[in-house]
């Protein structure tokens, strides 16, 4: 089976957590039945792997669409926390919203307090039932339409939310695909609202330019070492998760998780 598959991967990789979002019995997290989760919990406690994050995808929607949708997730979500209650995670993960107008406003805090008010509180609830559920609430930014283009919009987020145990996981391409290229500022700006660290490789064609080709981490465009380095010495990603990379893939580029992981353990003796 293709989960048991994936996790003998990871014993291969001498990796210890699980990062659990889709291709689950053919199914994303928040779609398991109770009896997939508990074989899932079966198959990783045999092999000795964690479960740290249920990677759900709930409420990255367009807010044009409106709050309806936004609120069914809500519900949904009181079923992940039921699959949670198998699995045992650190974290959940929630998606940052999007916009079909993301191009039509620079600052998309300023306009969401002037058209959709209401998101927040379905952010507020949404981190509520995660807490009160004994998890910690996590919001990714996503990479299209999202909502956090910038670190300075993604940090007026975490002000008007006002929720203490809801944390950023940055994955750090994703931003860059919004239009930031990462860098030691950005993270010093986002800094006390991360919670975990989503790593891929990317390149650009000029330095500090867009995103244009799939890479390895060692190859990549942006500082890895630095920011890396900064996140191990703040303590504040406790795991790192890493995918493979977005962008045109060059001839003969494949991507290679293990060189990645390899990368990070020659560099960084915190990482095993």
């Amino acid at each position: 089976r293709v989960t048991e598959k994936s996790f003998d991967r990871h014993v291969e990789y001498g990796l210890k957590y699980l990062d659990l979002k889709d291709c689950l019995f053919g199914k994303s997290v928040e779609n398991l039945m109770p009896e997939e989760a508990k074989s899932i919990k079966e198959i990783a406690d045999v092999r000795g792997l964690k479960i740290h994050t249920l990677s759900t995808c709930l409420l990255h929607h367009d807010v044009e669409t409106g709050k309806d949708i936004f609120y069914r997730d809500i519900i949904k979500l009181q079923e992940v926390i039921a699959i949670a209650e198998i699995l045992s995670p650190v974290q959940i993960r929630i998606l940052a919203g999007k916009s079909t107008k993301r191009k039509e406003f620079p600052d998309s805090m300023v306009y969401l307090q002037e058209n959709h008010p209401w998101l927040i509180e379905v952010y507020r609830e949404a981190a509520d039932i995660i807490r009160s559920a004994g998890y910690s609430p996590v919001i990714e930014n996503e990479a299209h339409e999202c909502l956090f283009a910038n670190p300075d919009e993604t940090a007026a987020f975490f002000k008007w939310l006002d929720h203490p145990a809801a944390k950023l996981i940055w994955d750090i391409q994703n931003l860059w695909q919004m239009g930031t290229f990462p860098s030691l500022e950005v993270y010093e700006i986002l800094k006390p609202y991360i919670g975990m660290v989503h790593l891929k490789g990317g390149q650009s064609i000029m330095p500090g330019g867009d995103l244009k080709y799939a890479s390895s981490l060692e190859d990549a465009s942006w500082p890895v070492i630095d920011i890396v380095k900064a996140v191990i010495k703040d303590g504040i990603s406790p795991v790192i998760c890493l995918n493979p990379s977005h962008g045109k893939r060059r001839p003969g580029f494949i991507d290679n998780p293990l060189k990645d992981i390899d990368f990070l353990r020659k560099n960084f003796k915190e990482i095993i």
